[in-house]
């Protein structure tokens, strides 16, 4: 292998091992985004209501909300805001589209498995009883295989970088035609 070669071998190596890593920061800012972990709580509070309702445990939703009320209504802002900024006017439409969405298919996923939805979901309100901290369900949340609707995107895209110099055109003036 000549030398040329072999330089620009390893600096394709390099390039794409500095764009994989640029894509891991990425997307671990985009897993850690205020929007998505209200997703990831919303999700499974979702899904413990519908464990709830359809399993006869009512008395442990409630003891879940109740312990970590202050964290369900921190995301539920996260989420308003994430809405408002996303869809405007149309934000509590959306939301509320979102929310009616999001315990349909749970629903639906539980009527599917029958009566072993109750014996494969009831443990998890063992696990939420078990976390201590608001940090705490929010890793569990976002560990958990909990159902969406649908993808919302919950990264913000890149700032744009604008030139330090801004270029100026000059458009000399129009000789005065003669008629």
């Amino acid at each position: 292998m000549s030398f040329s070669i072999w330089r620009a071998t390893v600096a394709s190596l390099a390039l794409a091992g500095l764009l994989n890593g640029e894509a891991a920061f990425a997307a671990t800012q985009c897993t850690s985004s205020p929007a998505h972990e209200a997703f990831d709580v919303q999700g499974l509070k979702s899904e413990l209501m519908v464990t709830a309702l359809s399993c006869n445990m009512q008395d442990k939703y409630n003891a879940f909300v109740g312990k970590f009320r202050t964290k369900l209504m921190d995301e539920e802002g996260a989420l308003n805001a994430y809405f408002r900024t996303t869809y405007g006017r149309s934000a509590q439409r959306e939301h509320d589209d979102y929310i009616t969405q999001l315990a349909n298919v749970q629903s639906e996923r539980g009527l599917k498995s029958g009566t072993a939805f109750c014996d494969q979901r009831v443990a998890m309100f063992d696990e939420v009883a078990a976390l201590e901290t608001s940090s705490d369900l929010s890793s569990y949340a976002q560990a958990k295989d909990i159902i969406q609707p649908a993808s919302y995107e919950t990264c913000a895209a890149p700032e744009r970088v604008l030139r330090a110099e801004v270029r100026t055109r000059y458009r000399r003036p129009r000789a005065a035609t003669r008629s």
